[in-house]
């Protein structure tokens, strides 16, 4: 058995978990609702306080959907109850960051400024003290978009491995390299 797939997800207090007709599950709690459709092949079950998801063999693409779906949902009830943060760490001469709304607008060594638009469901702040790094802070209830939003900004200055510049997560360890050795 999926040792992940088997576990049941306890729900938290204030959070309501629904399955449609369509095998939608939809999820609301105090943070915001979200709603995620689940293969058909795939059971899941809201039994009094806890969500059961179920497969139907032991075929090798069940067994895979099982362990996937039982995670989405856990994320998307983690989300909607206490929420993702992610944070990165602008490293560079130059290098800022300011949040005008939905909007990131940052310097990142090129001749010219980078506008981020945001999607509706991440928040962003940014805290940028004198003779520090700029912090970006990424929150949102959706696990998989904070993810995708923070390696699509990380990808437009990833960091490099001789000086450390670039967009790196806090408390990441770079991979340093010597560099050039100088002629005796």
């Amino acid at each position: 058995m999926s040792r992940i797939g088997k576990l049941p997800i306890d729900l938290p207090e204030g959070v309501v978990v629904s399955v449609t007709d369509t095998n939608e599950v939809e999820v609301k709690g105090p943070k915001g609702e979200i709603a995620q459709k689940v293969n058909s092949d795939i059971k899941v079950e809201v039994i009094e306080n806890q969500v059961i998801v179920s497969r139907p063999s032991d075929e090798k693409r069940h067994k895979s959907l099982h362990g996937l779906y039982r995670s989405l949902i856990n994320n998307m009830v983690v989300g909607v109850s206490k929420g993702y943060t992610l944070q990165q760490e602008f490293v560079g001469v130059g290098y800022r960051a300011e949040a005008k709304g939905q909007i990131l607008e940052m310097s990142l060594g090129f001749s010219h400024d980078i506008h981020f638009l945001l999607p509706d469901t991440v928040k962003v702040e940014v805290k940028q003290e004198r003779r520090s790094n700029p912090i970006v802070t990424l929150t949102s209830i959706d696990k998989q978009l904070i993810g995708q939003v923070a390696a699509k900004l990380r990808s437009l200055r990833p960091p490099e491995p001789y000086k450390g510049k670039g967009i790196k997560f806090v408390g990441e360890q770079l991979r340093r390299k010597a560099g050039k050795a100088a002629k005796v």
